[in-house]
């Protein structure tokens, strides 16, 4: 646990939620594991103050959780059925699993067409069942009975023609027609085969207003009326928990109508800064012993010269930002400092690192993110594995959730998850 005291110390680093039921959480698995004594010397807390805890005659401060995740791998291990069973779908690098894996669900079968992904996800999430690989070509009865349905799938445009036009065709219409050919389709076939409880489905906040509206008009019209499901949709800023401006939708669907009250979640306030994700130059910087040193040199206390934009790079940059403005154009990079939030971070960040680059005073050249800087920007715990290159892993957190969000929405979902009949509102 030595490596890792600079988590402690620096109690408010990872501030990545303040949910005082998600640590509890984490802390029921830790125990696990850890007897109270052992927990509360590795928080620097009084024994005592784990007990209360634990009776919760009082609760635990915000860093705890991401404290606690030092203590664990990145999920739950699940030796048994869980709360509620789920699949992950399109799991990219398994960030909407954790989510619901720190509420007390068990991940019963995973979907992930990327090998590259795939190899991030096996190192982080030891699972109890092999990854599949392209949805397309799994049948849904060979997709096991879950009560939850997550995924984050792709958008792809949607050809749409007239439901009577259909008809006078002949052919098929709603959503084995409208949506055949995309990956939504798959999602709509398992939900239709399998009828879990629930779902959630995550996508750009664009998926809104693609095609005028049309595209969404039909995901929403097969979710309810060709599915059945009773559907609450909600644009969620990770900006209340990360550094970074990053919307996304969340479609929660319930089998039976619920009282889901999205009010509930109670979002915390965007005060987060870039100082609390990016390494520390004064020495707290934690040694972590699967990153080798591949990001930060800890005897000259620095991120590695190789993160720094070159002459010709950051030049280029710079002309193309000026070109556009006097264009009356927005396009250019965004160069954020310390105090600063961030750009949303994209799949493509691995080219220039346009979207957010560290400014290093006057005399250097910015740099771009490390790639454990950026599992910290999508709300990642320090023990989350990197396994893949530099270009990968920029690719793979660009494509992510932020994990406190989904987090929320876990906790938020989980008490009708985990009851056995659903909570039907009258």
């Amino acid at each position: 646990m030595s490596a890792l005291r600079p988590l402690i110390q620096n109690k408010m680093r990872y501030p990545m939620t303040d949910n005082p039921e998600i640590a509890l959480s984490y802390l029921t698995a830790a125990r696990k594991r850890h007897s109270q004594v052992e927990i509360a010397h590795y928080l620097q807390v009084d024994v005592r103050t784990i007990r209360r805890w634990e009776t919760r005659e009082s609760q635990p401060p915000a860093y705890v959780s991401v404290a606690l995740q030092q203590l664990l791998p990145l999920h739950i291990v699940q030796t048994a059925r869980g709360n509620f069973d789920f699949i992950d779908l399109f799991a990219g690098i398994g960030g909407i699993r954790a989510g619901f894996e720190a509420v007390g669900g068990r991940c019963v079968f995973t979907s992930e067409y990327d090998s590259y992904a795939q190899k991030t996800y096996a190192e982080n999430f030891a699972g109890g069942h092999e990854l599949a690989g392209d949805i397309t070509q799994i049948a849904a009865e060979d997709v096991p009975d879950h009560d939850l349905l997550l995924a984050g799938f792709p958008c792809q445009p949607f050809s749409i023609a007239g439901v009577s036009k259909k008809n006078a065709l002949g052919k098929a219409h709603g959503f084995a027609c409208e949506a055949q050919g995309t990956l939504f389709f798959d999602v709509a076939r398992i939900i239709a085969a399998k009828r879990p409880r629930a779902f959630l489905l995550e996508n750009v906040k664009n998926l809104q207003s693609h095609d005028k509206g049309r595209t969404f008009d039909v995901i929403k019209r097969t979710l309810t009326e060709e599915l059945g499901y009773h559907i609450h949709i909600k644009v969620i800023d990770g900006a209340h928990f990360v550094p970074q401006h990053r919307e996304r939708i969340y479609i929660v669907g319930f089998r039976e109508p619920v009282a889901l009250d999205w009010a509930a979640l109670d979002l915390p306030a965007k005060n987060h800064t870039l100082a609390e994700i990016l390494h520390r130059t004064d020495g707290s910087e934690p040694v972590l012993p699967w990153d080798e040193g591949k990001y930060f040199d800890h005897a000259a206390q620095k991120v590695h010269d190789k993160y720094t934009l070159t002459h010709n790079l950051w030049l280029y940059l710079q002309n193309y930002a000026a070109k556009h403005r006097a264009k009356g154009n927005g396009f250019g990079f965004g160069l954020v400092g310390a105090g600063n939030a961030a750009r949303t971070l994209s799949a493509r960040y691995y080219k220039d690192g346009s979207e957010i680059l560290i400014n290093q005073g006057e005399d250097k050249n910015p740099r771009r993110l490390t790639p454990r800087e950026c599992a910290r920007l999508m709300g990642y715990p320090d023990t989350f594995r990197i396994p893949v290159s530099d270009t990968r892993a920029y690719k793979q957190f660009g494509n992510s959730v932020v994990v406190p969000v989904v987090m929320h929405i876990a906790n938020l979902m989980q008490d009708i998850l985990r009851s056995d009949a659903q909570k039907v509102v009258s």
